[in-house]
């Protein structure tokens, strides 16, 4: 017979799979009666845990919030589906400033079955990613990201402490439309209303959030995502670049990132719209699109175009070393 321990887990494990079962259902499950199981919910109980039965028709026992998060019971396909998302989490830059990320994981990686662990470590081992944290990208604070994510859902106003890329300190009202990670970082879009209009703000900038009483609505059709790419995108550069590209415009998506600049159809092409710091990186972007295109300005593109063609020549005309006599 199971050790009674093993089934007051096995109820843990029962209740944290669904959200009521009642006495009979666990009774069943269990195999023991249902004076057991009431048995079994006071035991956890007295660990910590918030088990908490409801009487009448609909009633039964489940899971109530606590104060704390109790031990999870995971099965081996749920614990290599939580080690995969804090692995990726982790290469893409998706955790916070603290390193709960690779603590969370060295837990589950410790109580793994051996043979499982093992396999699993292969996996991590041997997988990589196309997109990877950017080391210079510093993390939120995890309660700045639990708040604005709160007030992002409940549709409450908030303040900021911001500190702008001069370092120069701010109190902010912002009605919060959405969070969105992009390119390594986290970001908040909404209304602010000290500038009075939609900005973006870094959350790894924002050194303070108060929940205030004011509510607001998001306008319809407000897409957190393309606002924050075409506000990016949209950063004072050195350059103003118009390109025109001989292709249609869904391949154009395909292959430009909507951060890059704003795209716009015409009777000739699709007109490319961005600002560059860089001329020779943009001349790199249009060559590797491998369509033809017309700059339209600034003409200094051209130039730094007609550099990169040169550049690509003296590769195409070297000759590979002469290969050396063997030695006998």
């Amino acid at each position: 017979m199971p050790h009674p321990a093993a089934r007051v887990l096995g109820m843990l494990e029962l209740l944290q799979s669904s959200h009521r079962l009642t006495g009979a259902e666990l009774a069943a499950r269990l195999g023991v009666d249902q004076r057991t199981v009431r048995r079994y919910a006071d035991t956890l109980v007295e660990l910590g845990i918030p088990v908490t039965a409801d009487r009448g028709r609909y009633g039964g026992y489940r899971l109530r919030p606590g104060y704390r998060l109790p031990p999870l019971m995971l099965t081996d396909d749920e614990a290599v589906a939580v080690l995969l998302g804090l692995v990726a989490a982790e290469q893409l830059g998706l955790g916070t400033a603290a390193p709960a990320t690779a603590l969370a994981e060295a837990k589950i990686r410790r109580v793994l079955p051996g043979p499982l662990a093992d396999r699993l470590d292969a996996v991590t081992r041997s997988l990589g990613f196309s997109l990877r944290r950017r080391d210079d990208a510093p993390r939120p604070a995890t309660a700045t990201l639990l708040a604005l994510g709160a007030a992002t859902h409940s549709r409450q106003r908030v303040t900021i402490g911001y500190r702008s890329w001069r370092g120069e300190p701010s109190v902010r009202d912002l009605d919060p439309y959405g969070l969105v990670f992009h390119a390594g970082r986290w970001y908040v879009t909404g209304h602010d209303h000290r500038r009075g209009e939609v900005r973006t703000f870094r959350l790894d900038r924002i050194a303070s959030v108060g929940t205030g009483t004011g509510t607001f609505t998001v306008p319809d059709g407000f897409d957190p995502v393309g606002h924050v790419t075409r506000s990016l995108a949209g950063v004072a550069y050195r350059w103003e670049v118009e390109v025109l590209l001989e292709t249609d415009l869904e391949q154009v998506r395909r292959r430009v990132p909507p951060s890059v600049g704003e795209l716009a159809p015409t009777a000739d092409g699709i007109l490319l719209r961005a600002r560059a710091e860089d001329l020779t990186g943009m001349a790199q972007l249009l060559a590797g699109l491998g369509w033809p295109f017309t700059v339209l300005r600034p003409a200094e593109l051209r130039t730094a175009v007609t550099d990169f063609a040169g550049t690509l020549a003296g590769y195409a005309a070297r000759r590979a070393p002469p290969a050396a006599d063997p030695i006998l």
